[in-house]
């Protein structure tokens, strides 16, 4: 499912370098059960055509960089019930995943233009260009980057006309909980914009246990 992100605030001071690999990122506002809701933005041209979008996370192991959780999209043309997908995500904490995607048809050159629409990323990018961001030290830094990867859909079949081949670059602020997204796919719209904000809800949204992994 095509999805838009908006960029978030100024950048931040970079905590330094580790040659050793960054130690786990924490952040209360990223965890099991944490809502999102916001809007996704199917055309980078017509900036009326969107999405409501509904996040929740479902799993979540930053000593491992991994996430996963689902993703409704709501007032769907093409669809006759909110369309929900299952996804997970790789941290960017130099230790597990670098800034480089490395897959999924994503050459640096396209993970550096996309990673630089987020104004957090800037003083980061002289290394990034480097070494893809090995010797960053992130485990302090008031942002987290990430990359979601759509598995299945969950409550549709593949001939719905959406198509999860692409990814998400992900920027989450620790500060807010708000996140900012670009979905990628070489044969789709580019930089779809994805915003979305904490909810903090703790009701809504789908229980990881209701659905099997593939």
């Amino acid at each position: 499912m095509p999805v838009r992100v908006l960029e978030n605030t100024a950048p931040s001071q970079v905590s330094g370098t580790n040659s050793g690999g960054s130690s786990s990122q924490t952040c209360s506002l990223l965890g099991v059960g944490q809502a999102f809701s916001g809007t996704q933005n199917v055309s980078s041209v017509q900036k009326d055509e969107a999405w409501r979008v509904n996040v929740r996370i479902q799993g979540c192991d930053l000593e491992h960089g991994y996430l996963c959780g689902t993703m409704e999209a709501l007032n769907v043309p093409m669809a006759d019930t909110p369309v929900v997908t299952f996804w997970e995500g790789e941290i960017v904490d130099t230790k597990n995943y670098t800034f480089f995607t490395g897959k999924w048809e994503a050459t640096p050159e396209d993970d550096i233009r996309h990673w630089s629409k987020f104004p957090s990323f800037s003083p980061l990018l002289g290394q990034v260009e480097v070494d893809g961001g090995k010797s960053l030290d992130l485990s302090n830094y008031p942002y987290i980057f990430m990359r979601w990867k759509e598995q299945y859909f969950v409550n549709v079949g593949t001939d719905c006309g959406l198509t999860i081949a692409g990814f998400y670059y992900i920027c989450f602020s620790c500060s807010d909980g708000s996140i900012s997204g670009f979905y990628y796919d070489p044969n789709s719209s580019p930089y779809q914009k994805l915003e979305l904000k904490s909810t903090n809800d703790g009701r809504s949204g789908f229980s990881f246990s209701s659905y099997e992994l593939q």
